[in-house]
């Protein structure tokens, strides 16, 4: 196995931590998302998604996307808001804290974040099997893509060319 030196390690460093700077905002919009859902009723919510579909921004109102959308939003309204504001929250809050570790390089958090992506990746295929999500599949896979890398960070950071190296 080679090391990469020079530019190249620059370049996936980088990528790194715009990945770990996407991954912070992401578990910060959930939470955001997780206050509004305790604030907002879900009479609000059937408003906000008949104006959505009234002015096509879905497609057409009986497309794939709008169905998903109405499916979606039914389940949340009927009793399952509990169970999101609560997942959106945790999420959230979880990928922040793993976020700024890794952003300070704490090595102990590098095998947490695995453990904790991958448990969100069983979870969120586990979801979109019963639900037919088509957004979880995706974030799934944002997700794997972060292990891959974090895997790869570790590797570097415990043989030490990443010590000192946080700007």
């Amino acid at each position: 196995m080679t090391t990469m030196s020079g530019p190249d390690t620059r370049r996936t460093e980088r990528l790194f931590k715009i990945a770990l700077v996407v991954k912070g905002v992401d578990g910060a919009i959930e939470l955001i998302v997780a206050v509004m859902l305790l604030l907002v009723s879900g009479a609000a919510v059937q408003a906000v998604t008949a104006d959505v579909l009234g002015r096509d921004l879905l497609g057409p109102p009986d497309g794939t996307l709008a169905r998903h959308f109405v499916a979606g939003t039914a389940e949340f309204t009927s009793g399952n808001r509990s169970f999101a504001i609560l997942y959106l929250g945790l999420h959230g809050a979880v990928k922040l804290a793993l976020v700024a570790a890794l952003l300070r390089r704490w090595l102990p958090a590098y095998p947490i974040a695995v453990v904790v992506l991958g448990a969100f990746v069983a979870y969120e295929v586990y979801r979109a099997t019963r639900t037919g999500s088509m957004l979880l599949p995706f974030l799934a896979a944002i997700d794997v893509v972060i292990i891959v890398m974090v895997i790869r960070e570790y590797r570097l950071c415990r043989k030490g060319s990443r010590i000192g190296t946080v700007e």
